[in-house]
Formats: structure tokens, C-alpha cells, sequence
């Protein structure tokens, strides 16, 4: 499996950025996918998945702002991030879960367990 991120940038409070990742050697229509984000001496912290059944899940810090879609013909998963703030500063993962709720796929996400991630893509956000 390998997962290609790209779209992070730096921009200013309320910006928007939009990151994408490309799959390959997986089709993303019959796994979890999501992305998580982790900024220097912190855990890593959900962001979003999505279940093979469409069931999302948000992280409450995002809610509102942050919008995933997915293009199952191009293999690729998006995230639309709006109104960021400095606290959204991160490396941003996707990954991809090899399971099929949502609840176990987040877990799954954090932990690292049956999962694979891209090698990230930064996203600074000054005030």
C-alpha cells in the first residue's frame, strides 16, 4: 500500500487548505479511510474516517470546518479544511485501515495497527 499526500502549505488564520491523497495498492472504497495529524511532542490525533459503508466521523475540534470527500475512480480521498486556526498546526497523515466500522478503524488510525500512512504533509497556521 502506498499513500501520496500532498496540498499542505502555511497560511494565515481562517485560510483554507485543501489536502489530498492518492492510493495505490488498495482500493479506498472497500477500506477505512481518514487522516490523522501530529504536531512535535503530541500524540497523534484523529481528524476524520470514513468507513466502506459511508459512516464519518469528525473529530469535535473540526466539526464545521473540516470536510473529507473521496473519488473512488481516482483512488484518491480529500480534505477540505476551512477557517483554520493555529491550534490545526500539524504534519497531516491519510491512512487507510484494513477494517470496516468506523469506531475500530479511528483506533485502528491512532494505534497504527493494521493500517498504513502517507509520509504527511505540513500545515502551519499563523495568527
Amino acid at each position: 500500500v502506498q499513500l501520496v499526500e500532498s496540498g499542505g502549505d502555511s497560511v494565515q488564520t481562517g485560510g483554507s487548505l485543501r489536502l489530498s491523497c492518492t492510493a495505490s495498492g488498495v482500493t479506498i472504497s472497500s477500506v477505512c479511510v481518514g487522516w490523522f495529524r501530529q504536531a512535535p511532542g503530541h500524540e497523534r490525533e484523529g481528524v476524520i474516517i470514513e468507513d466502506s459503508y459511508g459512516f464519518t466521523r469528525y473529530a469535535d475540534s473540526v466539526k464545521g470546518r473540516f470536510t473529507f470527500s473521496k473519488d473512488n475512480d481516482k483512488n484518491t480521498h480529500y480534505l477540505q479544511m476551512n477557517s483554520l486556526k493555529p491550534e490545526d498546526t500539524a504534519m497531516y497523515y491519510c491512512a487507510v485501515v484494513r477494517g470496516w466500522t468506523g469506531d475500530y478503524c479511528w483506533k485502528q488510525m491512532l494505534s497504527g495497527v493494521d493500517s498504513s500512512k502517507g509520509q504527511g504533509t505540513q500545515v502551519t497556521v499563523s495568527s
